[in-house]
């Protein structure tokens, strides 16, 4: 027997489900309610219906006291009723009231207002019983005349329906549907009508398209988009048209409609692999890009751009710089997106005009102060980056423009970014270092960042090759550092105030114990801070905020990592000096000041004068340059340390980067390659009853991926038990994650005796999680079983959990039984998927997430590597430190890890460990940050971390 679910097709919200009034105060509310009350009331019926109870006694009052009412909204809320109402008695046959339905559907076939018609005609299309349709045809039929557009879009696809379910009643429905379409002037009907003829009918919908064939280009953009997809369709099925459709998609392709351009594009490139017409596909998407308004327009063109570009690589190069027009968006995503394809377009062909574009983008961000535009900026240097490293001819040209942003303060982290290009282009360009060097020497005095200073100075040290360059950045250094030594200078300034004060007589002595407050000591003695106290307190504060050189302050300010850095690179210079050049004196002299600007450093850094006292990290590595340029003349190993192992290492690392970029583009390459050796196939061999690889091949485009992949032992493992054996019912689910919804694939077994009738499972949900779909009632006989499925909705990444019970009634149907069932947890790992990001993009978003979650570590893992990697395993998140960074045993380990979440968010974690012995424990901490608290927690609570920690 067919229940009253199988013709559900809306659904209604129920704000309450306890609050159900009974069937007879129902009744009354309808026969003694207004037009208004009885659609409350219909309302309610239609909540209930859906929530499990047919309410099959209401039907012959709603035909009494709502079917005869004029008022449209219930008309509408009456056929919602009529849909879902139980058309069949128990015996399965027509339930007598439906005769009066059918009569009243008839006279609203026949109702003067179109509104009215065209609601009925929905509702025809929904009905499956001969008994009913029958007779309804005439009136239909009369409808696809009727004089507004309304009724007659809304007639034709009440037509197909019928002859879809009931051929018989209708069997002239394509010819009635064909004659229709020559005769129609309206676009939406004419639509509808091709539409609908395409599905029950291609041939004729063919017959048509070929009657009209040259005339395509002028119809309606409705009609143009279905005869598009008319014609996909066709194209597979029938080859031989395929150039005659093409010729009229490269038509369609100048369309001023948007919506036509994209789908005769798309069709273009799924019906053909021509290298003229997947140019002139990409042409139009790329030209979509730049018209439309909207982003998420935008972003959608540049993804199928994306796609030709994986397929077609060397094809579309020409439009490299089409695609770049697309920057003029003001949004950062499109622009993103834009930057990403063009450059895996750019080759020695077009690079200097790409660099050249990017150039003057770069050079429009500091005039233009809009939002985000650091981030911009940001892209735009990575591009060019990119650009100079693939394609060396056009690193000259970049070099100086990009070091411009050395300086500026308010470039933030692309200042960072350009330092870094700069390094990597005068390792890899060895004739570009001497122009690099004197431009940054000339810059020393205008760069306020300590990390941008701090590879300035590297450079400086590590590429003045020449006396020259030697005297010059020594020079630049001495400017930007002021007056030494530091710790004696700034003690004069402080006292200068009041010795002019002495000399000018205003200094008066007195006796007396000057006024002041009493303070209480950390010993608990008592002290009296006098005004000459104070005096000299906001003098100090005078003499720390006056203006210094950058460098100086920056050390100043306790930046002593600038000050190692500093010292490292005046021992360079020095030793360098005393290879290149014979000036014994002169060497002596820079020996003897590089020593007194960083025993300088070190008594500053243990003064009043500096905001942070300086630490003994710092100080130890001060110390060991001041011990190198002592003893360098008599040990040469000293020399190679500084002037040589520090250069390889940065090679090491350039190498390093290069062999990671490249082993990228492999991969990627190989995603779309073709082996020689592969199968292909040839359509026109096969035989018309052979498609099971067709259908392979659909099946497998639609899933995204290999179909039957996902091997048994996986499957398993997502399988949760959700009722006791015992119990009279058995349940269990299979837990399948489709992007942002989870699927339970619930399997029922009966273990009685009896026929569980009106089998319901009920699903609820705590946390960000919504249940959509719910299973429908059956059923279940003796000893059998049933598979139902239930859909949930995820909104984020927090931690949720599913609950529910299965309600059933024995044969007799008294009693209702219940049986609870197990809480779902849903794993967030299914959302978390490994990510990358850079170590500057990394530090941006540590500072800026406020939310951070500190778990204590205490392992029993054999290593610190082991541990690493079982915490990326059980967390899906990818280490950003370097390979090389964490060779060798140590008894520390410290790394970043990164994952991003499938909705956006990112979860950032520092992991700091440590093992004392080889038998003892791995202990720590890992420090989790997001934008969530949510994702923080979550990450920080999983059982495979606590798992992870504890084992």
């Amino acid at each position: 027997m067919s229940t009253y679910l199988d013709y559900t097709y809306s659904l209604v919200h129920q704000d309450n489900a306890s609050d159900i009034p009974d069937t007879n105060a129902l009744k009354q509310a309808l026969e003694k309610g207004n037009d208004d009350s009885k659609i409350e009331t219909m309302k309610r019926i239609l909540s209930i219906m859906l929530n499990g109870d047919p309410q099959p006694g209401l039907l012959m009052h709603i035909i009494r006291f709502v079917m005869p009412s004029k008022s449209k909204p219930l008309k509408k809320l009456l056929y919602f009723f009529l849909e879902v109402s139980p058309k069949h008695d128990n015996q399965g046959k027509l339930r007598q009231e439906w005769i009066l339905v059918c009569n009243a559907i008839r006279f609203d076939l026949q109702h003067a207002n179109e509104y009215v018609r065209g609601n009925t005609l929905r509702f025809v299309c929904k009905l499956r019983d001969a008994e009913l349709v029958e007779p309804l045809l005439q009136p239909t039929r009369q409808c696809l005349q009727h004089r507004h557009a309304y009724v007659r879009k809304n007639a034709v696809f009440a037509v197909a329906a019928i002859y879809t379910h009931l051929e018989s009643l209708m069997p002239d429905a394509p010819d009635i549907l064909l004659t229709f379409l020559e005769e129609e002037n309206d676009h939406t009907c004419k639509r509808n009508a091709f539409a609908a003829l395409a599905t029950i009918s291609p041939e004729k919908a063919l017959e048509y398209l070929s009657s009209v064939f040259d005339s395509i280009a002028n119809h309606d953009e409705l009609l143009q988009l279905e005869e598009l997809l008319f014609i996909r369709r066709d194209a597979a099925a029938h080859p031989e048209n395929k150039a005659r459709y093409l010729r009229l998609i490269f038509d369609l392709l100048e369309s001023s409609a948007g919506t036509v351009v994209y789908e005769a594009a798309s069709a273009l490139t799924a019906l053909t692999n021509n290298p003229v017409a997947v140019k002139a596909a990409a042409a139009k998407f790329v030209d979509l890009a730049i018209r439309e308004t909207d982003n998420n327009v935008k972003l959608i063109v540049l993804d199928r751009v994306d796609q030709l570009r994986k397929k077609n690589d060397s094809i579309l190069e020409d439009l490299t710089m089409e695609i770049l027009r697309v920057l003029s968006s003001p949004d950062l995503d499109v622009r993103k997106k834009a930057l990403d394809i063009a450059l895996e377009l750019v080759t020695s062909k077009n690079v200097e005009e790409v660099v050249l574009l990017l150039k003057k983008e770069l050079s429009k961000t500091v005039d233009e102060q809009y939002d985000k535009t650091s981030e911009y900026r940001a892209l735009l240097i990575n591009a060019i980056h990119q650009s100079a490293i693939k394609h060396p001819e056009v690193a000259a040209s970049v070099v100086g423009s990009l070091m411009d942003f050395i300086s500026d303060v308010s470039s933030g982290t692309s200042a960072v970014d350009v330092i870094s290009f700069v390094k990597e282009v005068t390792e890899k360009f060895p004739a570009l270092r001497p122009s690099i060097v004197e431009r940054l020497v000339s810059t020393l005095s205008e760069v306020r960042a300590g990390k941008v200073y701090r590879g300035v100075l590297w450079i400086i040290g590590e590429f003045s090759l020449e006396p020259k360059d030697i005297r010059d950045a020594w020079k630049g250094i001495r400017q930007s550092l002021g007056e030494i030594p530091i710790l004696a200078s700034e003690q004069r300034l402080l006292e200068e105030p009041l010795e002019a004060a002495e000399l000018n007589g205003h200094a008066t002595k007195s006796t007396a114990a000057p006024s002041g407050s009493r303070k209480v000591l950390a010993d608990g003695t008592y002290a009296t801070e006098s005004a000459l106290t104070s005096g000299e307190k906001s003098r100090l504060e005078v003499v720390k905020n006056s203006q210094k050189p950058p460098l100086r302050q920056l050390i100043l300010d306790g930046d002593f990592y600038l000050a190692s850095v500093l010292s490292s690179t005046l021992t360079k210079l020095v030793m360098r000096h005393s290879e290149i050049s014979k000036d014994v004196a002169r060497t002596n002299a820079l020996r003897a000041e590089a020593m007194l600007i960083m025993t300088s450093i070190i008594r500053v850094g243990q003064s009043q004068f500096v905001k942070i006292p300086i630490d003994e990290d710092s100080v130890d590595r001060v110390l060991s340059c001041v011990r190198s340029l002592s003893e360098f003349a008599q040990r040469k190993e000293l020399e190679n340390v500084f002037l040589e192992d520090t250069r390889k290492s940065f090679k090491q690392m350039v190498l390093a980067e290069e062999k990671k970029r490249k082993e990228k583009e492999d991969s990627e390459k190989a995603k779309s390659a073709v082996q020689i050796d592969d199968v292909f196939t040839i359509r026109q061999l096969k035989k018309k009853d052979v498609d099971g690889d067709e259908l392979e091949l659909d099946l497998e485009k639609a899933t995204g991926g290999d179909v039957g992949s996902e091997d048994l032992s996986s499957k398993l493992s997502k399988v949760v038990q959700l009722t006791g054996f015992s119990d009279p019912v058995y349940a269990e689910a299979y837990i399948n994650v489709h992007q942002f919804d989870i699927v339970l694939d619930v399997l029922l077994v009966n273990q009685t005796t009896e026929t569980l009738q009106n089998l319901t499972v009920e699903f609820a949900t705590l946390g960000d999680l919504k249940v959509v779909e719910r299973p429908t009632t059956q059923n279940v006989g003796p000893h059998d079983f049933i598979n139902l499925q239930a859909t949930i909705k995820v909104s984020s990444t927090d931690t949720g959990v599913i609950f529910g019970n299965v309600i059933y009634e024995g044969e007799k149907g008294v009693d209702s039984n219940v049986v609870i069932l197990n809480d779902v947890h849903v794993d967030i790992m299914d959302y978390i998927q490994p990510a990358y990001c850079t170590e500057t993009q990394f530090r941006t978003m540590w500072t800026e997430f406020e939310w951070e979650n500190k778990v204590n570590i205490n392992s029993k893992a054999k290593s610190l590597r082991e541990f690493l990697k079982q915490l990326m395993s059980c967390t899906n998140m990818s280490c950003l430190t370097p390979e090389a960074s964490m060779k060798g045993d140590c008894q520390f380990l410290s790394a970043n890890l990164y994952a991003r979440s499938v909705f956006g968010e990112d979860a950032l974690a520092n992991l700091s460990i440590e093992k004392e012995s080889e038998d003892g424990p791995v202990t720590g901490f890992v420090r989790i940050r997001s934008r969530s608290q949510g994702l923080a927690l979550s990450l920080g609570s999983l059982k495979g971390l606590n798992k992870v920690g504890s084992t």
